[in-house]
């Protein structure tokens, strides 16, 4: 009994062998048009892009610059109002006023030479004293801005079923985007 259920296994699989095959070659001798759309359905679709224009941001770095600037400093002299020659002008003007001239006279002599001498050595010692000059250097910096612009992204405008829509895309897509239920979704199409 054991050989009678295996020869009847047997005999209903290679049945069904049959069976498929024949199903296998029906569908292979069927409309070749039929196949090809139902397979062109189910492929990727595609949208004319209309135009692509590239979406730019300025970006600013600031940014600090620095360099060494020669400062010059001039302390003032230590006689700023010349009363040293102001007292020998008038001492020396005075001396010559009173060799001129007798009686009062003289006195109006000394008077104008001390004036006069006065005048002269303030002048004098004004002319020859120069205050010290000292020279340091210091680092001085400034902020600096700089400006670049980059390009962020891309808007794209494609059309698609009689209907144009714009989206933004990271590059470039090209001549073609990839639809997917009818808006762009694929963004490497070329």
């Amino acid at each position: 009994m054991n050989k009678v259920m295996l020869r009847v296994l047997s005999l209903g699989m290679a049945g069904s062998c049959v069976l498929g095959l024949a199903a296998c070659n029906r569908d292979a001798s069927a409309d070749p048009g039929t196949a090809s759309a139902a397979a062109e359905a189910a492929g990727p679709k595609y949208a004319k892009v209309v135009s692509v224009e590239p979406v730019r941001e300025t970006i600013h770095k600031p940014h600090e610059v620095c360099h060494d600037e020669v400062v010059r400093h001039v302390e003032p002299p230590s006689d700023q109002h010349q009363i040293a020659g102001t007292a020998i002008g008038a001492v020396v003007g005075g001396v010559l006023g009173h060799q001129i001239g007798g009686g009062s006279g003289r006195t109006l002599a000394t008077v104008a030479g001390a004036v006069g001498g006065g005048y002269a050595g303030k002048k004098i010692q004004e002319g020859n004293q120069h205050g010290t000059v000292s020279t340091t250097t210091r680092k001085r910096c400034e902020t600096v801005t700089e400006s670049t612009t980059q390009i962020v992204g891309y808007d794209v405008r494609y059309e698609y079923n009689g209907v144009t829509r714009t989206v933004r895309m990271d590059h470039d897509p090209g001549d073609r985007v990839e639809i997917q239920e009818g808006v762009v979704a694929v963004s490497d199409a070329h």
